[in-house]
Parts: structure tokens; sequence; C-alpha cells
């Protein structure tokens, strides 16, 4: 049996390669990583919103091709279902999903106004009326599911919403933003997750940049 392929754009910009690759990494599936060159337009386009081309993620798993993010978690919690990558419990389970649905399709102002940038530092950011309406509203997702599961992570124990919402915690530091005491507090712990560390430590090394994310705002 051939061993499973997850194809990859970026670590420094691609937030939802990141995602992807902290799903198998929680799954615990042996893969090998396939990585999309940032010379292809499509994937320049891609990472920078201007096309719905979804080149990554892309889990290649025995001849079928997954590429969905959360298409892929979903197939990872049916595959390794011992990991629990989502809840037990089935209203948790819902709860899990309802929110990695709404990273998935919205907050399309914050990842706008801050696109992952794991090189960036830009302390002087401010952000503009709707993006803030974004963070306000990632911010009061973690608190009520911190508050109702206990902590340290979003439903108690490491599931797909932390994977979904990693890169968020990484755009709120590159970009210096200013969040509550729990929320900052979450962020923290996401940011010393030791598989965010390692893609972060890899992401540090790439030679390859893209100008239109590396300005000062």
């Amino acid at each position: 049996m051939s061993i499973p392929t997850l194809t990859i754009s970026s670590k420094n910009y691609s937030s939802w390669s990141l995602r992807g690759w902290l799903m198998m990494r929680m799954a615990d599936v042996e893969f090998e990583e396939i990585a999309v060159d940032l010379g292809d337009a499509s994937a320049r386009a891609e990472i920078l919103l201007l096309s719905p081309s979804i080149l990554v993620p892309c889990l290649t798993y025995e001849g079928s091709k997954i590429w969905d993010t959360l298409a892929i978690g979903e197939f990872l919690n049916e595959l390794r279902p011992e990991k629990n990558l989502l809840p037990k419990d089935i209203m948790q389970r819902a709860h899990c999903r309802a929110i990695c649905g709404e990273i998935h399709s919205g907050f399309n102002a914050l990842r706008s106004a801050m696109p992952m940038n794991l090189k960036g530092n830009f302390p002087k950011f401010k952000l503009w009326s709707k993006a803030q309406q974004d963070t306000d509203r990632i911010c009061a997702i973690w608190k009520e599911c911190l508050n109702m599961y206990g902590g340290p992570y979003l439903f108690g124990e490491l599931t797909l919403a932390d994977a979904m919402y990693a890169p968020v915690c990484t755009r709120f530091h590159t970009y210096s933003v200013e969040i509550d005491l729990v929320a900052n507090s979450y962020c923290k712990t996401i940011l010393k997750w030791p598989l965010l560390q390692e893609w972060t430590k890899s992401a540090l090394t790439e030679p390859d940049e893209l100008e239109e994310l590396d300005l000062e705002f």
C-alpha cells in the first residue's frame, strides 16, 4: 500500500495547508508532503484569495483525492476514531462541527486584512472595522468553548477545532492584535503547541516570499 500524500503550499503563508497538516499529524497517519511551488500562478492566487482553485491541502489516500479541509478532517476522524479528532459526545461533536464550519466559510474580512505570515511582524497594524467584527466573533467563540468545556483547548482536549483556528492565533500574533485575556491565553496555548512550533520552524527557513504580503501596513 502506498504512503498517503498531502499536497501543501507555503508553510509561511498558507493557512489551509497548515490546517490539513495539523489534522494529519493529530491523526497519527504517516504521509509524504508534496509542496506546490509558489512560482505556480494558481498557487499564488489561492494564497492571495484571488482564486477558488483549492489546490491545497489535498490528501491522496489509496488513490483517492480529498481536497477540502473539513472533508479531510472528517475522513481522518473516521479513519482514526481512537484519536478523537471530534468530541465523543454527540452535542459537543455538533458544536465542534459548527465552529469549524464557521471558520471554514466565514471571516473573509479578517482573512483579507491579516493574511497568514509567520515571518511577519506588524506591531503598528490597525484593524479596520469589519476585520474587528470578525476578531470579536472569533474571541466570543473561543470564550464560549473554554467556559463550557474547561480548556485548555476549545473542547478540553485537542480536536479539529483547534487545528482550524490555529492559523488565526498566528495572525493575531503577527499583527499584534489586542484581544481579551481569555482569548490571549488560548492563543498562547496554541502557539506553544509542539506541532505548530514544528511547522513554524520549517516555515521560517523557506526562501520563497510573496512581496504582496510582506508590506508594512
